[in-house]
């Protein structure tokens, strides 16, 4: 029998609204087959083709009370291509080409061998590791020198200085930051950001949008934008300024009846309406900023076909929104809107200030020195349980392999809750428990954009665990079951996140459970299985959808 994956719960969607075009991104060991969010599409699936319902049958729903004096909305320039605010100085990172000659610390020991090619002096960034550092210059990992003591693969601390040989030869985006990676994920930055108060003041298309999604029936635009960023871990302030950038929905309203339909500008009849829209483009934001950080992600296709290098420099917000937008348009429109005097930062200047002012407060989004505290395998002992996917998809498909999957032992298969408990992993505070997710907030402060967090997906509603509870270490979570998305077996989606940032299983700050390791399967990921193991000891447990015993776990009861 082969793994078969069924789309995720997407029901109808009514929506309403305009839009315009901009130049500018279970175990069962039997015959049962058991999925383990089988992701070829986001956790909550495929939606048909949505119905217009016009947006002047629609009250306004959203709040109003004041938003926040900095993030107050600035009007839409009208009939304009550009935005041209003063924007504020860019940081840019060193790229000083030197002599060939043997560089020396400051006692006189050689940095480096003489190299045929110049040197670069980089300053390390957060989340930096040192074989991703060497793809994206085109190096080798040796090549890489600094007087400071390199890990080989733990997180480099940031602002570390690095000499590397300019070995890359070909023309390369411009080294420009855009972003800083607290504005691109949903970090302490957006905490106290109002999006509802933001949204009805702008008094723009999106103000007075809603539409029907099947498992949570109508919601409006500014809920559908807190909803993806929390669920999907981006700064909502973002979101809505991409979405203005592309089609003017957030301050102003669209011009061209093709972009009421796709407001994001991705036109793919599957992806109609606002929902489905900024699922596409969270998607490509996942792929450009943890893809960057993996090292597996060094050019860019444009939309015309012309691809390009990506600069070595950047960090990994840039990179996001680069990816993104090259997903949408011409390399030449793409120039235009990286453009700094005129383009998506100066709009996203006007719209909520300075980014990189908000992002000096909480970086380096990954500290140095980062590990994971102590983490026990999320249910009972003595209860046998399964291995079914994983590392996969955080939340949608693509971006940052985060994920694994767990199932009890049952005798028989389809989504019915299972008797046996989800426990906690560690002590923390329930931030969040709704539709099938319940998110554990491990410093306490109960934000879930701050520090250590672990999310529990497809936990049935039934004796699941309220927000605001505290929790201890093996506490009750709730019942596996498919909740919050539609799968062939009941299972346990979970995942860590830090400062907001999904953290990859296999990475440089491992996923370990009671003292099993996380790895990722040497072979891609085939129709949303991804074949990864766990290994303890010499003990190797590996992925199955079928949960056949190579893939049993047990928790020791001294745990």
């Amino acid at each position: 029998m082969t793994f078969t994956h069924f789309n995720l719960i997407k029901a109808g969607i009514i929506q309403g609204g305009l839009t315009v075009k901009r130049l500018l991104p279970i175990l069962f060991i039997a015959s049962i087959v058991l999925t383990a969010c089988g992701q070829t599409s986001s956790l909550w699936g495929t939606y048909s083709t949505p119905t217009v319902e016009s947006p002047t049958m629609i009250p306004s729903l959203l709040s109003t009370d004041t938003a926040p004096a900095s993030d107050t909305p600035s009007p839409i320039p009208q009939n304009t291509a550009t935005f041209t605010p003063t924007p504020t100085a860019i940081p840019f990172v060193t790229f000083t080409p030197l002599p060939t000659q043997n560089i020396l610390n400051a006692e006189g020991t050689a940095l480096l061998p003489t190299f045929d090619v110049p040197a670069i002096l980089y300053y390390s960034q957060s989340g930096d590791t040192l074989p991703a550092v060497a793809v994206r210059f085109n190096v080798s990992l040796s090549d890489v020198r600094s007087n400071a003591d390199l890990p080989q693969t733990a997180l480099i601390n940031p602002g570390t200085l690095l000499i590397i040989p300019k070995r890359i030869t070909d023309t390369t985006t411009p080294n420009t930051q855009i972003i800083p990676d607290s504005e691109l994920v949903f970090s302490d930055t957006a905490v106290n950001f109002d999006i509802a108060g933001y949204v009805s003041k702008a008094g723009g298309n999106l103000s007075n949008y809603r539409e029907y999604l099947g498992s949570t029936g109508w919601m409006t635009g500014a809920a559908e934008i807190k909803r993806a960023a929390i669920e999907n871990s981006i700064n909502p302030r973002l979101l809505l300024a991409v979405l203005d950038y592309e089609s003017h929905w957030v301050r102003g309203q669209p011009v061209d009846a093709l972009h009421t339909d796709y407001p994001m500008g991705y036109e793919n009849q599957f992806d109609k309406g606002l929902f489905l829209q900024l699922e596409w483009a969270i998607n490509q934001l996942s792929i450009g900023y943890y893809g960057w950080r993996a090292g597996t992600l060094t050019t860019l296709t444009f939309a015309d076909g012309s691809v390009l290098r990506i600069d070595p420099r950047l960090n990994a917000g840039t990179v996001a929104l680069q990816y993104l937008f090259a997903q949408l348009h011409s390399q030449s429109q793409w120039e235009q809107i990286i453009n700094s005097d005129q383009g998506f930062f100066a709009l996203y200047n006007t719209m909520f200030g300075d980014p990189f002012a908000r992002g000096d407060s909480v970086n380096p989004i990954l500290p140095p020195g980062l590990i994971q505290p102590k983490l026990t395998l999320p249910f009972q002992p003595h209860f046998e349980w399964s291995l079914t996917n994983g590392p996969h998809g955080a939340w949608l498909p693509s971006g940052a392999m985060a994920a694994i999957d767990l199932a009890p032992t049952s005798d028989h298969g389809g989504c019915a809750a299972s008797p046996a408990w989800v426990v906690a992993a560690a002590p923390g505070l329930i931030v969040r428990s709704e539709n099938g997710v319940v998110d554990e907030d491990l410093d306490g402060d109960g934000y879930e954009q701050t520090g250590w967090n672990l999310v529990y997906l497809h936990i049935a509603a039934a004796d699941s665990v309220p927000a605001g509870k505290w929790v201890n270490r093996n506490d009750r979570i709730g019942h596996p079951a498919c909740v919050g998305g539609y799968e062939t077996g009941t299972h346990l989606h979970f995942v860590r996140k830090y400062n907001g940032e999904w953290i990859p299983a296999d990475s440089p700050i491992p996923f370990v459970l009671s003292g099993w390791t996380v790895h990722a399967g040497s072979q891609p990921c085939n129709n949303g299985f991804c074949s990864g193991n766990m290994t303890q000891n010499g003990q190797t447990i590996t992925a199955d959808p079928f949960g056949e015993s190579k893939s049993i776990i047990f928790r020791d009861p001294n745990d």
